[in-house]
């Protein structure tokens, strides 16, 4: 793919991928978002204000599926749909939300795998839909924003779009990896404060 193919279709599709991503998350939708950016300063910038609201707008309506569905189908549905496995962490994050909720909304979204228990603790514990559509929306534009700024050093390290392409997947590969080190490292500095008390 290059750069000259970039346009409503990509637009179309990446809003899909990410709304599917967002419903069932397999799919990789924030190397999208990067991808898309790469190929948007390749062949038109402008493209990029299409690129963010893309990616918001397919997070978002995504979002708001889960959430529904969380709120009509409760714990039940969570649980065959496997979003739900952790009660124990569901419970913790319910806290955190009643605490926090706005800064928990926000960066929920940025942390690899924070996104489903956070929305699956604000449906099942009745969070309020219009708070809930307001924050969300925010959370995806500020989730697009940065998985587009990767994209965007991405297209600053290399020349082709191919190669900025492959570059943001990577450094959108090596964000993940080090969160979840990070996110596994606190758990076991906090189990081990735990057991030591």
């Amino acid at each position: 793919m290059t750069g000259d193919d970039f346009g409503w279709l990509y637009l179309a599709a990446l809003a899909g991928a990410v709304l599917l991503g967002a419903v069932l998350p397999v799919v990789p939708t924030g190397a999208a978002v990067s991808a898309g950016a790469v190929l948007a300063s390749h062949s038109n910038p402008i493209g990029l204000i299409g690129v963010l609201i893309a990616g918001a707008g397919g997070a978002y309506a995504g979002d708001l599926i889960v959430y529904a569905a969380c709120r009509a189908g409760g714990e039940k549905l969570a649980k065959r749909v496997g979003w739900l496995r952790d009660n124990a962490s569901l419970d913790a994050i319910r806290e955190r939300l009643a605490e926090h909720e706005i800064t928990v909304l926000l960066t929920s979204r940025l942390i690899p795998g924070g996104r489903v228990p956070v929305l699956l603790a604000a449906g099942l514990a009745g969070y309020r839909w219009h708070r809930f559509a307001v924050v969300d929306l925010a959370a995806s534009s500020l989730w697009s924003a940065v998985y587009m700024a990767i994209g965007l050093l991405g297209y600053a390290l290399f020349d082709k779009p191919w190669q900025g392409v492959v570059a943001a997947i990577a450094l959108v590969l090596l964000t993940t990896v080090v969160s979840s080190v990070i996110q596994r490292l606190r758990k076991k500095t906090a189990a081990a404060k735990l057991t030591a008390d």
